[in-house]
């Protein structure tokens, strides 16, 4: 088997060496002086607007990756459960949950979304994973106990959201 392999690496050297020394752009430097860029000349306002676009573009790309805010939605309390629903569709709307710490939560996920990403759901700090049927809603239920930031993801990390623990409030 190594023999095998060793011939048929040498052929392949071989053969990529005749064919480097057969290329005739290689083999003379005149052509190669021949076929050099020319420059095209371009009007003012053609490179201007090129100019313009791109840095319209990069504009764009560091609003949407730094200055655009995840959407929050603070947990309604409804028979002494902090109950959410969570649309999964190219990501999650919304992708920051606001509940109080001491009482349970309830996150219903809706999948809209077929891709395999976001089949399902992780919760590492409450260490819950579920699976998310499609058009169907998950219910995930947890109780935080302290104050914090704890993020939920897709399985394979590349969407994610924020659940934020505030103290409990006095009324």
């Amino acid at each position: 088997m190594l023999i095998k392999k060793v011939i048929f690496a040498s052929l392949a050297s071989l053969g990529l060496l005749f064919g480097v020394a057969a290329n005739p752009a290689l083999a003379s430097e005149k052509d190669s002086q021949i076929n050099q860029f020319q420059p095209i000349e371009q009007p003012l306002w053609v490179k201007g607007a090129v100019t313009a676009g791109g840095l319209a573009l990069i504009g764009l790309e560091i609003w949407w990756f730094l200055g655009s805010k995840p959407k929050s939605q603070t947990a309604a309390n409804r028979d002494g459960i902090q109950e959410v629903n969570i649309t999964v569709d190219g990501g999650y709307e919304p992708s920051r949950v606001v509940v109080n710490a001491g009482q349970l939560v309830r996150l219903n996920f809706l999948r809209r979304d077929p891709s395999a990403c976001l089949e399902s759901v992780i919760l590492p700090d409450f260490h819950i994973a579920k699976d998310l049927e499609l058009n169907q809603v998950t219910p995930v239920e947890f109780m935080p106990q302290k104050p914090g930031q704890y993020t939920f993801a897709c399985g394979m990390n590349m969407f994610r959201g924020i659940v934020e623990v505030v103290g409990t409030r006095q009324d």
